[in-house]
């Protein structure tokens, strides 16, 4: 498998590539690049065969995907891409500048198509559960905003899985757009997705998109366990300001350093244990820690394209080349124990062996497959 192996998304007619290029790198200060650092990613993404490119309204105050769509209409590229892009967090504007009601979500999509200099997106997320808009609503939103052109497919991000199935069922039965994608946080440092939107995706035909697969660079091998916890607290939040003037630009590739989205809340002594793990396997290997962790990620069932976050074009090819490596059984077995969480008794209560004592008298009864 390589960058030129297409898959659909979920029940749909959008094909896309293993591995898609996420954008938060894009004009965004301290970890991030600047204009001519963000189009030499891109250029060795096409180069090897990818073919999408995702973004959202916050990445850098906007010139994330102002970078792109200067990229793509310079290069003429608009109809070999599948453009993804992004609404819900707030942009800074504003009590109504975020959420997923309708006056923001239009709002944010016609901006974002001025930004893109396109006028359509193809695959267009809401990118955070704002805990307010009830699913009737924004169903029927993303039914008009694909009516209306603007967008040709659409997904959920960062959503509980009860909300997600609500919209799919309300989908089903009025004959509206579904969502054809998931886009969550999967990593071997956070498996959480495995109890309720795999099985929801499977369920629904949908898609997963894994974002942070290698843990926003904890499984990279970049973070020594003594320096960092000698240092300070690390704030939390959206790295979404991006510099105007001509400052912006990579001065660390260690992005738990500062904001970021998780804080302090990956350092754990189980995270430290993965990550270690993690490194012997490449060592035995012969790989790096990211094509490893990468791998993982790529070979999980249910999950279609894995979003990728560079910091230079060469980065892009070592990413690539996760998707020719095969890991071992005894490996997959020792990450899974290394990275299995606790499971909820609800679930535990439902799978062999306790199912088979407490709900079928003892009997051996198998699930299907």
């Amino acid at each position: 498998m390589n960058l030129r192996t297409y898959r659909p998304l979920g029940q749909s007619g959008l094909l896309v590539s293993p591995l898609s290029l996420g954008t938060m790198t894009f004009g965004t200060p301290r970890w991030g690049l600047d204009e001519a650092g963000s189009r030499a990613v891109m250029e060795k993404y096409f180069e090897l065969g990818g073919n999408v490119i995702d973004t959202a309204d916050v990445y850098a105050g906007g010139q994330s995907e102002e970078i792109v769509g200067s990229f793509i209409a310079e290069r003429g590229l608009r109809d070999e891409i599948v453009l993804a892009t992004k609404s819900g967090f707030s942009n800074g504007r504003g009590l109504l500048a975020g959420g997923n009601g309708a006056r923001h979500v239009n709002a944010s999509i016609e901006a974002s198509l001025k930004r893109l200099r396109t006028d359509f997106i193809d695959l267009y997320w809401i990118h955070v559960w704002d805990g307010i808009t009830p699913a009737e609503e924004l169903l029927q939103t993303m039914a008009n905003v694909i009516r209306t052109g603007k967008a040709r497919y659409w997904g959920i991000s960062n959503t509980p899985a009860w909300y997600v199935a609500q919209l799919a069922t309300l989908a089903a039965v009025r004959g509206l757009p579904a969502p054809v994608g998931l886009q969550y946080f999967y990593s071997l440092a956070d498996r959480t997705v495995e109890s309720e939107h795999l099985p929801l995706a499977e369920a629904f035909s949908m898609g997963l998109m894994p974002w942070s697969p290698l843990a926003y660079g904890l499984l990279t091998g970049k973070y020594d366990r003594a320096a960092v916890e000698v240092a300070g607290s690390r704030k939390s939040g959206v790295p979404n300001e991006g510099a105007r003037d001509g400052s912006d630009g990579p001065t660390s590739e260690r992005r738990l350093d500062g904001d970021n989205p998780f804080g302090d809340m990956l350092f754990t002594d189980r995270n430290w244990r993965i990550a270690d793990e993690v490194k012997r396997i490449a060592t035995e290997t012969g790989e790096t820690p990211a094509r490893v962790a990468l791998a993982w990620v790529i070979g999980r069932p249910g999950v279609t394209s894995t979003l990728m976050g560079v910091s230079r074009p060469a980065q892009v090819t070592e990413n690539a080349d996760a998707l020719g490596l095969a890991l071992s059984t005894e490996q997959l077995t020792a990450l899974d124990k290394v990275s299995v969480g606790s499971e909820s008794i609800l679930y535990s209560l439902a799978r062999a062996p306790a199912r088979n004592h407490v709900v079928f008298g003892g009997a051996d009864v198998r699930s299907r497959g």
